[in-house]
């Protein structure tokens, strides 16, 4: 199961029913795709540019995709401006895969963010306890991930020290993107207020 896959059952589980930004999740989805990317030899990193490699393509056919939007050629693509890229609608494109497969279900609750009803980890999927189990053996890519998605309920072993250099510079460049999300996200907040205020002023 790919480092995606087991990212999007864990983050789901882990919620427990609270809203989770599809938004964020979509770039952690893409760091982890490049991860395995990275690890299997189908790209390697120039500096912070992400180079075909020569290992085979990946058989899973998300992992597929996301090597398909690669650049062939120069000028590469720098690792952040590819996780904003493949990372567009990428939550859903998951979600839509797991349904199918089974691994989720949807529930449709008012006030969330995803459509056509919050998906959750369907009850006895395999795919849930692989990766509670990755999750639970201190894998370093998969506990940033999740760590960078938001609070948990149990500590999270400290990843640093078990990551290579690749794997780092993806992994902080999915922290940047984040923190630049988030920024736009209370950006916007403040923008709104100030409008409502506006209106309210002239009432």
């Amino acid at each position: 199961m790919s480092t995606a896959r087991t990212l999007l059952v864990a983050a789901l589980d882990e919620a427990r029913g609270q809203a989770v930004h599809s938004g964020d999740l979509s770039l952690a989805l893409a760091g982890a795709e490049l991860v395995d990317l990275l690890d299997s030899g189908a790209v390697t990193l120039r500096e912070d540019r992400i180079v075909p490699g020569t290992g085979a393509g990946p058989a899973d056919i998300l992992l597929a995709r996301a090597f398909a939007t690669l650049r062939g050629a120069e000028p590469y693509e720098p690792v952040g401006d590819w996780l904003w890229r493949r990372g567009e609608g990428l939550t859903e494109a998951y979600v839509a895969a797991l349904v199918a497969e089974g691994s989720l279900t949807r529930r449709r609750r008012r006030g969330r963010p995803f459509a056509g009803g919050v998906p959750v980890v369907a009850e006895g999927s395999p795919d849930a306890r692989r990766a509670a189990e990755r999750l639970a053996s201190g894998d370093p890519v998969l506990a940033t991930l999740v760590r960078e998605l938001g609070p948990r309920n149990e500590p999270v072993p400290d990843p640093a020290e078990a990551l290579g250099d690749p794997e780092s510079l993806v992994l902080a460049a999915v922290g940047d993107a984040l923190l630049e999300l988030e920024g736009e996200r209370q950006r916007r907040a403040v923008e709104r207020a100030a409008f409502d205020n506006v209106w309210r002023g002239s009432d």
